[in-house]
């Protein structure tokens, strides 16, 4: 089986970032199939644009822009690329650097699909800064990534101690109708919890606010769709479920520190 050395991914490579310990990859997904084969370091596999199946022993992915999966070190998996324009961007992790901040990430084991909004906007976050050509790229990309890795961790923790069935049946329904013009009663009713209930402990879960959480997926979601390339910023707001495009470009900037026009033109920057 193929064993994939640092920084080393399958297709034409745009641009690699070495840091102490952390290695930055943006790619361009080429090979229509990509066999078995495992990469010696635990890495982020976010996808930019485009589309990418990909299969471990347990599960297979269909993965689009906007998608997120974390691999531990040494496991094996396959893709397969469809049709057209895919790029993704890795994010790879020596143990050593993970050793100096005696984080432990052999809980995660195997191959993880990752669905929590926080982690994805971070994510996007080091994405950016790679591409800033910033003095203090090496600082910022660390203090991010050791957010990501406790967020990751405290939500593989969450699954393990059973959080309650109503927090993964809201996450759920939220994922799938943040665009609608959901209400607090209309929740409560769905998931049979009292509102004051689902509104004082919602935060406990999710660490922060009902109405917050669902701002984040819009952007997140907004953040995909500006990959695509085919709708304006004002179909983009209406789909996500913004009341305008001025509303949803003071969220996207909130939660962002860019606004939309200004991602765009980063995530389309020529390749280098």
């Amino acid at each position: 089986m193929k064993h994939s050395q640092r920084g080393e991914f399958y297709g034409e490579t745009n641009k690699t970032i070495c840091l102490e310990g952390i290695t930055l990859t943006d790619t361009v997904y080429t090979l229509p199939k990509v066999d078995w084969h495992y990469h010696e370091n635990a890495y982020f596999t976010f996808i930019l644009q485009g589309n990418v199946i990909e299969g471990n022993k347990k599960e297979i992915y269909n993965c689009s822009a906007g998608d997120l999966l974390f691999h531990n070190w040494q496991e094996a998996h396959y893709n397969i690329k469809p049709d057209g324009f895919t790029r993704g961007f890795h994010l790879e992790i020596e143990k050593k650097w993970l050793d100096t901040i005696s984080l432990d990430i052999d809980n995660l084991e195997g191959s993880l699909k990752i669905s929590n909004p926080d982690i994805k906007l971070l994510m996007y976050k080091v994405f950016r800064t790679s591409k800033c050509h910033e003095i203090n790229t090496e600082f910022t990309t660390q203090t991010l990534l050791f957010e990501i890795l406790s967020k990751l961790q405290n939500s593989n923790q969450n699954n393990i101690h059973k959080n309650p069935k109503w927090v993964k049946m809201i996450d759920d329904l939220l994922h799938e109708q943040f665009a609608e013009n959901l209400s607090l009663d209309y929740l409560s009713k769905t998931l049979d919890i009292h509102p004051v209930h689902l509104s004082r402990n919602f935060s406990k879960y999710f660490d922060c606010n009902l109405s917050e959480y669902v701002r984040k997926l819009k952007v997140e979601k907004a953040l995909s769709l500006i990959a695509l390339q085919k709708q304006s910023f004002t179909e983009i707001a209406h789909q996500c479920g913004f009341s305008d495009q001025s509303h949803f470009i003071r969220c996207f900037k909130e939660i962002n520190d860019v606004n939309p026009s200004e991602y765009k033109k980063i995530l389309l920057q020529k390749l280098m």
